[in-house]
Formats: C-alpha cells, structure tokens, sequence
C-alpha cells in the first residue's frame, strides 16, 4: 500500500472542540475526532455542528481524520441569480 492512499468518507459535524478539532459522524456510525485541513484554515472556512462533511482518514489509525471540504446545504429559493424580494417599511 502506497503512503499516499488516504480513505475519504463523508460524515456529520456532532460536536466542535477546541484547537479547530471536531468530532464527526461519519456515514457508517463510526465516531472520530477531526481537524480541519490547510486549506480550510488559510482561507478561514467555520465549520458548525451539523454541518455535512468530506474527511480524510489514513488507513493506519481509524480514529482521527482531516476535514477537507465542507459541503454547503441546499437553498430552497428561486433560481440561481434571483434575489429575494426586499421587505420595505
């Protein structure tokens, strides 16, 4: 097995830690203790409970992961480019 073979799940933020961890709930029902990858740190994406995520996990330790996309919920307004009507008093 090559040092580059990483296993991606997909699971839900349950609960945030400190130090940018998290632990997640992957698809499966396996609970493990996540950190958010570079990237995610560098451009500052929050990560919340209950969001839905992709994670990285090495074949060699199945408790710890590397979050690395956060995957956004889907938006139940009108078409792509319409804005919502602005209220007015």
């Amino acid at each position: 097995m090559a040092k580059e073979e990483l296993i991606e799940m997909r699971g839900r933020v349950e609960e945030i830690l400190p130090d940018s961890r998290c632990r997640v709930k992957l698809d499966n029902g396996h609970e493990l203790v996540a950190y958010t990858g570079g990237k995610m740190k560098k451009h500052r994406i929050r990560i919340i409970a209950g969001d839905d995520v992709t994670l990285e996990m090495s074949p060699y330790d199945l408790t710890k992961g590397r979050i690395m996309f956060r995957h956004l919920p889907e938006r139940r307004s009108g078409p792509p480019g319409q804005r919502p009507p602005v209220r007015r008093r």
